[in-house]
């Protein structure tokens, strides 16, 4: 099991951190029984105050340092992910024709993000349907993705 620097609470799960130094390099779901951290580090208070302005307002633009890691055809659909606005999802196939590539790649791709939520995979769905959410067609994964396209849909 991968150990996170800092585990904190979201509405839906518990979200595990990961850090290089002062930048952000990973973000996971975990259970919502997972336990939170106690003492949190400057990285982990700054990363639950951006968490907390985002469950607040979705349109809340992240200022945390992150880095993201990945072949470049990840990096490109990554990038492509966080010109989504909230709120208006696309299809897999929309943003496969707009990178010149094919569905299930982009699908791929973003079941790869390190970086849910600051980067807005769960904004891309099927044709038809809600799709796959972090390498997952079905379970707690599409709970997530449902519960956060809810939620920038009308936030609270």
């Amino acid at each position: 099991m991968l150990a996170h620097d800092a585990i904190l609470r979201a509405p839906m799960c518990r979200l595990g951190a990961c850090f290089t130094g002062e930048v952000l390099t990973r973000l996971d779901f975990l259970p919502i029984e997972t336990p939170l951290s106690g003492q949190r580090d400057t990285r982990a208070r700054q990363l639950s105050r951006e968490l907390d302005a985002y469950w607040r307002n979705p349109a809340h633009a992240f200022t945390l340092l992150y880095t993201l890691s990945g072949t470049p055809f990840q990096l490109r659909v990554w990038h492509a992910l966080m010109a989504i606005p909230h709120g208006r999802p696309t299809t897999y196939g929309a943003l496969a024709k707009q990178l010149g590539t094919a569905a299930r790649a982009v699908g791929q791709a973003c079941g790869s993000n390190p970086l849910p939520i600051l980067i807005p995979c769960h904004r891309v769905v099927a044709a038809s349907g809600l799709g796959g959410f972090m390498h997952a067609s079905s379970g707690t994964p599409l709970d997530v993705k449902t519960w956060l396209l809810a939620h920038e849909r009308h936030p609270d």
